[in-house]
């Protein structure tokens, strides 16, 4: 007689192993990212890292491709697995403890036809989540695994912190959405009523509020001096015919 609860055995693409599992990043990995932020440093006249930088030097740092896409949330991609990469300012990056990330614009506007901005937050907080769902869907039709690293930095870069976090559908009825004091849309889980998202009615910007798991990889750096410019020119034998210089005519 056959168990009606057991689970059949299948052979789909949630079988295929991931290329690490979550947070436990390759053992070279602090290694790698902190030589890429000194090298940074000592190249960059100010101390900036952005989007599609970030994405290229965690590509780097586990052996993937940077393959940026319009949706962003697959532009890394090694094997089975995606990527999308984020950034997010803090004063004390190893102590912090929930963090805002900027997911996209999800205008009703264009997905629902949707522009009376005064109409009902929970109808209008669920199409929100249906446009993130939808793209979700999208991505995860081509990987078999679709993750969110998160870099966390202090302003000059010399503190760090890295994790992931699956990126996952987010069913509508499991959240109650307010308006806030500033006519934004707000986002409370039904359980225990904890702030999950924000979306703003005027510019369609999705926020994802994230809790920074134990896993979180904490890197210092030392922060190296500046290279001197006319130093490197010199030590590639700058020439001035490198450069040709014509008016338009």
């Amino acid at each position: 007689m056959t168990d009606t609860n057991k689970s059949p055995r299948l052979r789909t693409v949630d079988k295929v192993k991931p290329p690490y599992p979550v947070n436990q990043f390759p053992a070279d990995f602090g290694q790698k990212l902190g030589k890429e932020i000194v090298y940074l440093l000592a190249t960059k006249s100010t101390s900036s890292l952005e989007g599609p930088e970030w994405e290229q030097i965690f590509a780097s740092c586990i052996g993937a491709e940077w393959k940026p896409s319009n949706v962003g949330l697959d532009d890394v991609v090694l094997n089975v697995c995606a990527w999308g990469a984020k950034t997010v300012k803090s004063p004390h990056p190893h102590k912090a403890k929930k963090i805002r990330l900027i997911s996209g614009r999800n205008s009703l506007a264009y997905s629902f036809d949707q522009k009376n901005l005064d109409a009902d937050p929970q109808n209008m907080g669920d199409d929100v989540l249906k446009i993130w769902n939808a793209r979700v869907e999208a991505v995860r039709a081509k990987f078999s695994h679709l993750r969110t690293v998160v870099l966390i930095k202090s302003g000059d870069l010399t503190e760090l912190a890295v994790f992931e976090t699956e990126t996952v559908l987010y069913p509508p009825e499991n959240y109650v959405w307010k308006r806030n004091k500033n006519d934004n849309l707000e986002a409370y889980e039904q359980d225990s009523n904890i702030h999950r998202f924000t979306w703003q009615p005027h510019g369609s910007q999705f926020t994802i509020v994230e809790s920074v798991p134990k896993e979180c990889l904490l890197i210092k750096v030392k922060p190296p001096q500046k290279l001197d410019k006319d130093a490197v020119l010199q030590a590639l034998n700058f020439d001035k015919t490198w450069i040709t210089i014509t008016n338009r005519k």
